[in-house]
């Protein structure tokens, strides 16, 4: 039977699925092993290699030491070492090993990178410089090395000549948004005020950045807002954040520093020191390649940071994500930990902290902490859709409906964002077979947001699986795969309401399709075993059934599965609504997002 696995990750406004393997919290709450010895080279580096690829950074650490101990000399394993002591945080640790390495073309971007922020940190600016200039570099190396020099010039009190190299980089389209923010920094810091403004107002309306680089943006809007107060326009700094949280829609930060900067009566500047303007520089870009696949050279960037703007908020808060994206989620609460409460950051850190609580299976925490944030904002409706997915992953559902009610009195004028309160007090209801209660939710939540395919897909789905307003049903869940043609389980639940009405062969090619979409899926696969067997293609079926038995279905289907591998299905007594013998499977529940989130999720 398909069952949910919620766990809401709410970051910014939006709700997204996490789900929590046995396996991972098993390995997330033991106790690390004692350090293990390798005996040979290549066992040594194989497990190095294996650490690394599991983001298990300090095994890695001390295996490629072990490996080093058997070829003290050999580059690529201390090139690699390089790589994983940078990403791990440990900084000194890694000089020595960088000032090994940069005469080497193939690691000098790193090596060199880590020399070159220790000079900036020691007020070495000349020799900032020096170290900056590659012998081999991509688009992306020029623009860190350059815009870093640039700061490097600034530190040595030459801002005109900073502004003079920035504008002089060479580089794709992507890189106007990055310059032109640095020379609004450098301007600010150095006093020229006119120049900050136009270099400030020049990047806010470079609007085709905003979804290219968000974070960034984000940043550009605190800083500009600050420059803005700073020089006596506290309301053009609040319109100025009002606008970019229409546009950033969803954006907590941008929330909260909107309160600040409205209650304050005096604000610091973003940037107030070359060393943190280049510590800048390496956020925005970690940041803005943090994309599937690249967290770890993501996590690298922001750890080199580090050194320059130490326990900054906004990299802690990025550092706790990609860990949270790792599945370090004891990690990630450190890091989520270490924001002060007075920060911006603050209000999403301890969300996000409660959801890795969740993870650990640390639950009353978890809600202990997101109904402190209740308390001080009774209306954030992120709070309660995280406490009721953290019921829901619990199969609490009494308690989910219960938050629910909670969120929906707190809605004076419900929203189209707020859609996914009804959706998802509607799914709780209906997991406690109060019907009555929970359709007038999916309703709701279509009133607000027509045509909003999860809804439709679950809604059109309950109605079959019912065997009442089957039309009516079918055509939502047609709707639902119009608009999310890709979607695997929407288009599963399509093929199973075939399925259910009893048209089997418009079964087996929506299941057929859903298979394609989603291989590894257990139910699917099951789902298609029976629209097999009862388009009479028993082979077929059977071949279906092993492969949904070998993808680690839930215990309870694993033994129905067995049963059908065994005796196949029972004849059908009911010729209008096809039964199985077994529940039928709701379809998945996804909590959808209300407005974009703030990270890529």
């Amino acid at each position: 039977m398909r069952r949910s696995k919620l766990l809401g990750s709410v970051m910014g406004a939006t709700l997204a699925v996490l789900t929590v393997g046995a396996a991972a919290a098993e390995a997330a709450t033991s106790k690390a092993p004692p350090p293990l010895n390798a005996g040979t080279l290549s066992g040594a580096f194989l497990s190095a290699r294996s650490a690394e690829r599991d983001n298990d950074f300090g095994s890695a650490i001390n295996f490629y030491r072990q490996a080093l101990t058997f070829d003290p000399k050999n580059t690529e394993l201390r090139q690699s070492l390089l790589l994983v002591l940078l990403t791990d945080g440990q900084f000194k640790q890694a000089l020595p090993i960088a000032e090994e390495l940069k005469a080497v073309p193939e690691i000098e971007r790193f090596s060199r990178l880590a020399l070159g922020i220790d000079a900036m940190n020691r007020k070495q600016y000349q020799k900032v410089n020096t170290l900056m200039m590659l012998s081999l570099q991509s688009d992306l190396d020029r623009m860190i090395t350059g815009l870093i020099s640039a700061w490097a010039k600034a530190g040595a009190g030459k801002p005109n000549e900073a502004l003079s190299m920035i504008a002089k980089l060479e580089g794709p389209e992507g890189f106007n948004l990055f310059k032109t923010y640095n020379s609004a920094m450098i301007a600010d810091m150095a006093g020229q005020k006119d120049k900050a403004a136009k270099f400030y107002q020049d990047a806010i309306d470079d609007k085709v950045s905003v979804a290219a680089a968000p974070d960034t943006y984000e940043r550009l809007v605190e800083a500009f807002a600050s420059f803005k107060f700073r020089n006596g326009d506290r309301d053009g700094a609040v319109a100025l954040i009002q606008q970019a949280s229409e546009m950033l829609s969803g954006r907590m930060v941008l929330t909260e520093f909107g309160k600040e900067i409205g209650d304050a009566k005096t604000v610091k500047p973003l940037i107030q020191t070359p060393q943190q303007g280049a510590a800048e520089v390496l956020y925005t870009i970690a940041t803005a390649i943090d994309r599937n696949g690249a967290e770890a050279f993501s996590k690298l960037y922001l750890q080199m940071s580090m050194p320059l703007r130490p326990d900054n908020d906004a990299t802690l808060f990025q550092l706790g994500d990609i860990s949270a994206k790792l599945e370090q989620p004891e990690k990630a609460i450190d890091y989520f930990g270490r924001i002060p409460a007075d920060s911006p950051y603050s209000r999403d850190a301890k969300m996000q902290l409660a959801i890795n609580l969740a993870i650990l299976k640390r639950n009353d925490e978890a809600i202990a902490e997101l109904n402190s944030l209740l308390g001080s904002d009774p209306q954030d409706m992120r709070t309660y859709l995280a406490i009721g997915s953290i019921y829901s992953q619990d199969k609490n559902f009494r308690q989910a409906a219960e938050t629910y009610d909670k969120a929906v009195a707190a809605l004076a004028n419900p929203k189209r964002e707020d859609w996914s309160i009804y959706y998802q007090r509607g799914i709780a209801y209906e997991r406690l077979k109060e019907w009555d209660k929970a359709e007038p939710n999916f309703l709701k939540a279509l009133d607000l947001y027509p045509d909003q395919p999860q809804v439709l897909n679950y809604l059109g789905y309950s109605w079959i699986d019912m065997n009442m307003k089957l039309e009516q049903g079918l055509d939502l869940i047609k709707k639902a795969v119009a608009a999310r043609p890709q979607d695997g389980y929407i288009v599963d639940s399509l093929g199973w309401a075939y399925y259910r009405l009893g048209r089997y062969d418009e079964a087996v090619a929506q299941l057929e399709q859903a298979v394609k979409l989603r291989a590894e899926d257990a139910t699917i696969n099951d789902h298609l075993g029976d629209a097999y067997w009862r388009a009479g293609r028993k082979l077929e079926a059977t071949f279906q059934w092993s492969h949904a038995r070998d993808s680690k279905p839930e215990p309870e289907d694993l033994a129905k599965i067995e049963e059908k591998l065994k005796n196949g299905l029972p004849d059908e007594k009911d010729p209008g609504v096809a039964k199985n013998g077994t529940e039928t499977p709701k379809p998945p529940v996804e909590p959808a997002p209300a407005p974009a989130p703030d990270k890529k999720g």
